[in-house]
């Protein structure tokens, strides 16, 4: 018979004992407790004597989960400094701004969201009072990812500061005529109190992780100490759904951003139901966290609880709430006492007895209402432990009520997220729950009143006081007035001015070149913040590795296996290259952060982040959404950029369409050029616009799209004459004609003007060649820099026409006295380059790389896709035969002998 306590041969392959006589006698240990007490009783010491071995420093794998209670004994919890009867008024008052913020907006349509904030203001409140810090006292203060569904608690707090007024809050979501309030953080809508957009849900947790990250950046690199700032992120249980909630939590852990704390108002109740009806969001939050290396701090229950949990003399309380799924705690909160004695302490006789020592009261208080969310003493237990905490960042699982305070008609129902407003019966309940001074004859025809214990109330004082001695207010965004950067030396850009000769560049080693100049100027090279996603090699960018050094917390604690090359893997704390791994997501992040850090740290950061432009815009299009709403800066870069020019790589890498995307965005400027010389032109201008001195009027919260090729190619020189750089700017210019390219044409020879963006250009200037060689047409050829922002000059002018201002495009200035018709050419989707079309005064056609990509060398994938010189010749042959200026057996002719 086999021995029990045997080691089974398996295990000691891989475990060997030195003492097996030891470990026998405390595997009996075990089964003898298991036996005695109950195999209750020996999971409890179990999980005490893991937790004791993980206190201690002893090398085991974490405890995934804890039982279904707070981290933090009642015993232990620290008393709140202040006054906590006052933070109950002050508290009070934003509830009912709040709710009648929303309820009054009710009657316009406009929406709004009212069980949120309900849910989670102590949350909020205990961190205004006594953690957050502002930014009127040293440093940066802290970072505040407020929850978007919150935003009218927020706004319910700056009235009673005196920051809004009752006028302010009648225009919540009401924007258009101006003085209205945004129905969730949006900094570019509210720019002086809202610092991070959050309400697309998951970039909120995400963006704070690489925040926290980036102040370690800046503070490592010698920009600026900001150690003292925290981020503190609010989220909602229903929102860690999103992959990008959780994506980044192994990176806090390993980088050990202890200045980062997650605060997850687990009220269990997404937008349409449970979170995790059948199971615990809780428990499952709590074993992720753990698993990928966070400090976990649980606040569960209330005071209320303390009395049940010290009756629990045999663990079947705790087992009970390990049981019971979250829909059914939902449930508990909505139903009498006697249903709950029979459903949750029925299951158990010994619950049975704890239930007949309470009374009906008593449980309608537990189950109800009492939460540790809701109560300041837990809630700033929590906070003060996680700040104390070091060596890991800090989630907070804060267990809530959605609609808490709001009455049985909100409390936790299914449907209470879409429920936009209070009746004037349920506010007057709300009001005698809260203790308010609120009349009923202050209700006017049916009118819900905002409430405010006046200016120089005891409630206002301590709240301005509280926030003076913390560094003012908060949530903030502050923008000091700073010094234009000075502007790079113009050698590292006219350096491009001459051209290539012949040797063949690609324009991403063009701009790759340009960085590495522009990073050794002395007076804003340390500024720029090089970011790729792991990808750097793709880009020819490994040079900048041994001088520049990749930013890693730990700088390099190995020597790495090329470092007897020139351009060896460098790793250094104050490394200036983010080289995030395969996660375009995380390195839009690293971007949103570093493009704010002007306004967010009052240090001006020049972000550029090199990708696949196939994987930029197409998978992170949400954040430079987000970016754009940041007002974040600098530049963003679609490397191996086009349709037809990554030979080989196929369907979901050819980017045909990322400037389609990018023109959706409001503050993107983007750019197809085609020539080095360009590029640097771009990034001159993008440089002073954005960091230097910018022009009366011109908005410098923008940032730049650039898309680069990874086909080799002579680089021109640049062309002389007035209005080059205008020109490239302002996304046209004509680069030659036939007669200054030295193709000699019949007189009075048909003529075309051709657009060619980007790598296309090339293809533009062959088919020129071809046309006056081979058919005798004369073609003059026009450089595109930017669909885009010909585009949004147009609009601009279509816009100052209806106001009675008379202006044309720039577009249709350029374009003005051309001969024939244009032809627009791309590597993208037609769509691109037809963005202008209804404003080219002459017959317009384009080309373009419509569809799905394929694997194939370049010229087979234009000639595919019809892009390519030949099919350019007959396409021009075709508009001119339509006009009636060559013969249409041209057209069959040309096609013929082209092989189309």
């Amino acid at each position: 018979m086999t021995d029990p306590n045997a080691i089974q041969p398996s295990e000691l392959d891989q475990l060997p004992d030195r003492d097996p006589e030891e470990t026998a006698e405390w595997r009996a240990s075990l089964d003898a407790v298991a036996k005695a007490a109950g195999p209750h009783r020996a999971a409890y010491l179990m999980r005490r004597t893991l937790e004791r071995a993980e206190g201690t420093g002893v090398a085991l794998p974490k405890l995934l989960e804890t039982d279904y209670v707070n981290s933090i004994p009642t015993a232990a919890e620290p008393a709140v400094p202040g006054d906590e009867a006052m933070e109950a008024r002050i508290t009070a008052w934003n509830r009912w701004n709040a709710a009648a913020m929303v309820t009054r907006g009710s009657k316009y349509g406009v929406g709004g969201h009212i069980a949120t904030f309900a849910s989670a203001a102590w949350l909020y409140e205990t961190g205004f009072n006594h953690f957050f810090h502002g930014k009127e006292g040293d440093g940066s203060g802290d970072q505040l990812y407020i929850q978007g569904h919150a935003s009218p608690g927020i706004y319910a707090r700056a009235f009673l500061d005196g920051r809004l007024s009752e006028a302010h809050l009648d225009k919540f979501r009401q924007e258009a005529g101006g003085g209205g309030l945004p129905s969730y953080p949006h900094p570019r809508r509210l720019p002086w109190l809202w610092e991070f957009p959050t309400v697309s849900m998951g970039l909120g947790p995400l963006s704070a992780i690489y925040q926290a990250r980036f102040n370690r950046y800046l503070t490592n690199r010698g920009i600026k100490d900001v150690s003292a700032s925290h981020v503190w992120a609010f989220l909602g249980d229903g929102e860690m759904d999103e992959p990008e909630s959780t994506a980044a939590l192994a990176l806090a852990a390993r980088e050990q951003l202890d200045n980062l704390t997650f605060v997850i108002n687990c009220n269990l109740q997404r937008l349409d139901g449970p979170v995790r009806a059948n199971f615990k969001i809780v428990q499952e939050l709590e074993a992720q966290f753990r698993g990928a290396g966070w400090n976990v701090v649980k606040s569960l229950w209330g005071t209320a609880w303390d009395e049940l949990f010290q009756l629990d003399t045999t663990g079947a309380l705790l087992r009970r709430l390990r049981q019971v799924p979250d829909a059914q705690i939902q449930t508990y909160q909505t139903r009498d006492a006697a249903y709950i004695r029979q459903d949750f302490f029925g299951a158990d006789p010994a619950l049975a007895e704890m239930a007949k020592l309470l009374s009906d009261d008593k449980i309608i208080e537990c189950f109800h209402y009492s939460r540790g969310g809701h109560e300041a003493r837990k809630v700033y237990a929590a906070y003060k432990a996680a700040l104390e905490h070091k060596g890991a960042p800090t989630v907070i699982l804060a267990q809530t009520v959605k609609g808490h305070t709001l009455g049985s008609g909100f409390a936790s129902k299914n449907a209470n997220h879409q429920m936009k407003k209070l009746t004037v019966d349920e506010f007057k309940q709300m009001r005698d729950l809260l203790e308010l001074p609120i009349k009923d004859s202050d209700f006017v025809d049916g009118q819900v009143p905002y409430g405010h214990p006046g200016a120089d109330s005891p409630e206002v004082r301590y709240l301005q006081e509280r926030r003076a001695a913390l560094g003012g207010p908060a949530p903030a965004r502050r923008v000091h007035p700073l010094a234009p950067l000075p502007a790079p030396a113009d050698k590292a850009f006219a350096a491009f001015d001459k051209g290539s000769g012949s040797q063949s560049v690609a324009t991403t080693m063009a701009f790759v070149r340009l960085v590495k100049d522009l990073v050794r100027d002395k007076e804003t090279g340390r500024r720029w913040v090089p970011i790729v996603p792991d990808e750097a090699r793709t880009f020819g960018m490994e040079s900048l590795f041994p001088s520049l050094g990749i930013y890693s917390p730990k700088g390099q604690t190995y020597e790495p296996v090329d470092r007897d090359q020139l351009m060896y893997y460098k790793e250094a704390k104050n490394g200036q290259i983010l080289n995030e791994g395969i996660t375009e997501a995380g390195s839009m992040a690293d971007f949103i952060a570093a493009s704010s850090s002007y306004a967010t740290h009052g240090e001006p950061m020049i972000p550029f982040y090199i990708f696949y432009s196939m994987f930029g815009w197409q998978r992170t299009a949400d954040q430079m959404w987000q970016l754009g709403d940041q007002l974040g800066r600098g530049f963003l870069v679609g490397a191996t950029a086009g349709r037809t020019t990554l030979t080989g790589e196929g369907l979901q890498h050819a980017d045909g369409h990322s400037p389609v995307i990018a023109a959706t965005n409001p503050a993107a400027l983007s750019y197809d050029p085609a020539f080095a010389y360009e590029i640097a032109v771009i990034v001159k201008e993008g440089l002073r616009r954005m960091y230097g001195e910018a022009a009366e009027g011109e908005d410098q919260n923008v940032f730049y799209y650039l898309t680069v090729y990874n086909e080799p190619m002579p680089q021109p020189a640049k062309p002389s004459g007035l209005g080059i750089d205008e020109g490239i700017v302002k996304g046209l210019y004509r680069f030659n004609t036939a007669e200054s390219a030295g193709l000699t044409a019949p007189a009075n020879a048909p003529r075309i003007q051709l657009l060619g963006s980007g790598t296309a250009i090339h293809w533009t200037l062959k088919a020129q060649q071809m046309l006056a060689e081979e058919w005798g047409v004369a073609a003059d050829v026009w450089s595109a820099t930017s669909w885009g922002e010909l585009r949004r000059d147009a609009l601009e002018a279509d816009a100052a026409l209806l106001r009675g201002e008379e202006r044309v495009p720039y577009v249709r200035q350029a374009l003005q006295g051309a001969e024939g018709p244009v032809l627009a050419v791309s590597d993208y989707m037609r769509q691109v380059p037809d963005q202008i079309a209804q404003w080219v005064e002459q017959d317009w056609s384009s080309l373009g790389a419509d569809g799905f990509g394929l694997s194939d060398t370049r010229e087979a994938a234009r000639r595919h896709f019809g892009v390519d010189a030949e099919s350019i010749v007959v396409a021009a042959l075709a508009q001119l035969a339509r006009r009636g200026e060559v013969k249409a057996s041209a057209v069959k002719e040309a096609r013929e002998k082209y092989g189309l």
